[in-house]
């Protein structure tokens, strides 16, 4: 032997024994996240979370995002396809900073995100000496943009501070907390150290059953219903069996919110579903004698900023008591969770006087709304139908803010149950292809679908790198029209000059080889089931482009339902 193949260089680095590597507070959070059943981190490693990512990393599952923006969009999706917590890790200062407008959409949403910023060192909190990433009023900012907002107060309490934290985000309405953990306290946290860190039991700031006064006078005006109809929203989440079973009982037309789709499958015949506001479900719902809604904020956009008629004997039932009453006015008030108040109505509601022919109208109209906008769409309606055609029922669509999804995805693309339709509720564009890793991780055992327009893909480009990097079954479709569309219908629409809707757009198929991703371009007729196909055969992360100039029949304009107010031209008095 050479001394070179005896004897180890001085300048070789020495390397730690892994078995006497000291514990840190990283294996507190695991044994927090163990103890609750998660199994994944989203996150972008940083000077302030090194310990943190490299316990979750050795022993869950943490998925390297590119931005912290990304990496809360990622959380999020995974904890609506999970029904669990979504933990998203980020770096303190900037890195928190660009991880705010994800979690107003976790709020919106009300989604279960734990998010756990680093902080500076704890000496130097709120010093404002330019320690670096420090943000003086970082805490202020975490508060107005989470359901709850705090900092780690020392190594000892820190399962005590994560306790909290996932018991906030649990009790309802759900929403998604933020944790600062200053980098100091991060290594010097023990397990063995803490004070009881155990589950905080979770507050439940309603009555335990719903008030039997306002059962009573539910089912009073449900069982004077001859042409009842049902509004869901995502609070329903949870009770569409219970729904389902009503609605069979009484006859009852199924309206939804986008958020409230699949709540109970949309292959059951009286779901019209988020199609309230076109001509035909806006003629259904004003013919309605009563409405049953339930978990629903009557959003602006659908119901045509709060134009759309909706009948007077409105019973509505929310966990939120501010919320009924709010957008529309409701006769009868039901505070409580949507599957025990939805139970007790089923047992009281015993039958029905349903008005004979009501039932068949509303299977009518659901046919309808779908015929109608099938063939307004063009050929996005060929894209649309090989989609249903060839994902599975549990296949997660996450959907981006794009003419596809907002035209068609959300009302004609069928989902049969809640937990497939992952999009940004808040409207912000870019979080598709962000949620749609976090739905990939949740459901590896089916494909995924991304629904994004070319404009909102490169807001987030390199989440691809992401994707690719996590590896599973997903297929990115990106509708290239070389700019914003919707933006352009809407300042055609409304008379207003062309301006900063018209991109440069990358070349997609180099893009897709600089990633590693099969690529195929489609568009024309007949090309995009066989592309979708062979991209679902491969298993792995595939890039589709769709050629939207190149649809055939031309799609119908889609102009967003957003009021632009109109300057008043005329005289004086």
């Amino acid at each position: 032997m050479t001394d070179t193949q005896t004897h180890t260089s001085a300048s070789d680095p020495v390397l730690p024994d892994p078995a006497a590597r000291p514990a840190t507070g990283g294996d507190v959070l695991v044994e927090v996240m163990r103890r609750h059943g998660i199994t994944h981190a989203f996150g972008v490693i940083s000077i302030h979370n090194l310990p943190l990512v490299e316990a979750v990393d050795r022993d869950l599952t943490f998925v390297e995002m590119r931005h912290e923006a990304a990496a809360v969009n990622a959380a999020d999706a995974f904890a609506r396809v999970t029904g669990g917590i979504g933990v998203a890790l980020t770096s303190t200062g900037t890195g928190a900073g660009n991880a705010a407008g994800s979690m107003l959409e976790a709020l919106t949403a009300g989604s279960r995100v734990l998010h756990i910023t680093g902080q500076i060192e704890s000496e130097w909190v709120g010093s404002n000496r330019g320690v670096i990433h420090e943000v003086p009023a970082q805490l202020e900012m975490l508060t107005a943009i989470s359901k709850g907002a705090a900092c780690v107060p020392s190594a000892e309490t820190v399962a005590q501070s994560l306790e909290l934290a996932i018991a906030t985000i649990l009790a309802a309405p759900h929403g998604p907390y933020s944790l600062e953990w200053p980098s100091d306290l991060q290594y010097l946290a023990q397990p063995d150290a803490q004070v009881d860190g155990s589950p905080v039991p979770v507050p439940v700031p309603m009555p335990e059953a719903p008030d039997e006064d306002e059962l009573a006078a539910a089912v009073d005006v449900l069982a004077s219903a001859r042409r009842p109809a049902l509004w869901l929203g995502g609070g329903a989440d949870g009770a569409g069996t219970q729904i389902r079973a009503l609605a069979d009982r009484l006859g009852a037309a199924i309206f939804t919110s986008n958020s409230g789709r699949a709540i109970v499958p949309e292959d059951h015949d009286l779901v019209i579903g988020n199609f309230a506001s076109t001509p035909s479900g806006a003629a259904l719902l004003g013919d309605a004698d009563v409405l049953l809604s339930i978990g629903t904020h009557f959003r602006s956009n659908e119901t045509r900023t709060y134009s759309l008629p909706l009948p007077v004997q409105h019973v509505q039932v929310d966990v939120d008591p501010a919320a009924i009453g709010r957008v529309h006015p409701a006769k009868v008030g039901v505070r409580g969770d949507a599957s025990s108040v939805v139970a007790a109505l089923l047992d009281r509601v015993t039958g029905s006087d349903t008005e004979a022919g009501w039932r068949e109208r509303v299977t009518r109209v659901r046919h309808e709304v779908r015929d109608q906008l099938s063939g307004y769409i063009g050929g996005y309606a060929e894209i649309c139908r090989e989609l249903r055609g060839q994902l599975p029922r549990e296949s997660v669509v996450a959907r981006d803010v794009t003419i596809p999804s907002s035209q068609w995805g959300n009302r004609l693309l069928e989902l049969y149950s809640r937990d497939t339709n992952v999009f940004p509720l808040g409207g912000g564009i870019g979080q598709g292809l962000a949620m749609g890793v976090g739905a990939t991780a949740a459901r590896p055992e089916a494909p995924t679908v991304v629904i994004a327009g070319d404009g909102g893909l490169a807001v987030h480009l390199g989440e691809l790198a992401s994707l690719r990097g996590l590896g599973g079954s997903c297929v990115v479709l990106v509708f290239n029209d070389s700019g914003y569309g919707v933006l352009r219908n809407m300042q055609e629409a409304n008379g207003l000059d062309r301006a900063g809707v018209d991109l440069w757009t990358p070349h997609f198929e180099d893009l897709a080889s600089a990633m590693g991703m099969p690529y195929w371009r489609t568009g024309s007729p007949g090309t995009f089931g066989p592309a979708l196909a062979a991209a679902l055969d491969t298993g792995r992360p595939t890039l589709v482009e769709v050629d939207v100039t190149a649809l055939d029949p031309t799609p119908g304009a889609f102009t967003p339902p957003v009021h632009i107010p109109q300057p008043d031209h005329g005289g004086g008095a």
